[in-house]
């Protein structure tokens, strides 16, 4: 006997979930637990419920679902996350894969791709559409190959990566402070993080992490 699958439906549209929701009728391994309609309550529904498979558009109000996903399989690693979105996004891809997604379709994938896909996921398995191999190949073929540091840094904020630069240029923390248009205090505070984020004691430690990263990654000629 197949293992039932929970699961959590996470879309800002009601007519996707709908539409979701009437493509798992009639087919009794899989059993919706809950909806949500953004990140933040799919969040939340994830840590009530710790489905087996969480189902997330990529695209959501307020919190959106790359970010959903990284909190939820931080706080849920027994969720499994499948990614879905209107389009190939190279980026996206990457992103979703980086924040712990192990799948990633595109919507307007038959049916029977999709249950499939959700099986696969919600079994502990991974999967990508043909469309979104596709674009992380792309990445990989242009040099863009996803590092233990790339995930590591996903914990950082946009801010936080920026001052992680500064750090990596030797400047100190007014100085950053002045390029950034922060204060001191602010810039001292977000140093903290970042360690605390990267699991490093000593600034060094951050301008190393940082300057390994981006050799990871030369520009493109």
């Amino acid at each position: 006997m197949t293992d039932l699958i929970h699961v959590l439906l996470a879309d800002d549209h009601d007519i996707v979930r709908s539409g979701l929701k009437a493509a798992l009728r009639g087919h009794p391994e899989f059993a919706v637990v809950a909806e949500a309609r953004d990140g933040r309550e799919a969040v939340r529904e994830a840590k009530r419920l710790k489905p087996e498979l969480a189902v997330l558009d990529v695209r959501m109000p307020g919190l959106n679902g790359i970010e959903a996903c990284r909190e939820i399989r931080q706080e849920c690693p027994e969720t499994n996350v499948l990614m879905l979105t209107s389009y190939a996004d190279e980026k996206a891809v990457m992103a979703a894969i980086l924040a712990g997604a192990s799948g990633f379709m595109l919507k307007e994938v038959k049916t029977t791709e999709l249950l499939d896909a959700m099986r696969t996921v919600g079994s502990g398995g991974k999967t990508l559409d043909p469309a979104s191999a596709a674009a992380v190949i792309d990445q990989i073929r242009r040099g863009n190959v996803v590092t233990e540091e790339d995930r590591i840094a996903q914990q950082l904020t946009e801010r936080e990566l920026k001052v992680l630069d500064h750090i990596s240029e030797g400047f100190t923390n007014r100085e950053i402070g002045e390029a950034m248009f922060l204060s001191e205090k602010t810039v001292k505070h977000h140093v903290s993080d970042i360690l605390s984020k990267l699991g490093l004691t000593r600034r060094v430690e951050a301008a190393t992490f940082a300057i390994r990263r981006a050799a990871s990654h030369p520009p493109e000629s």
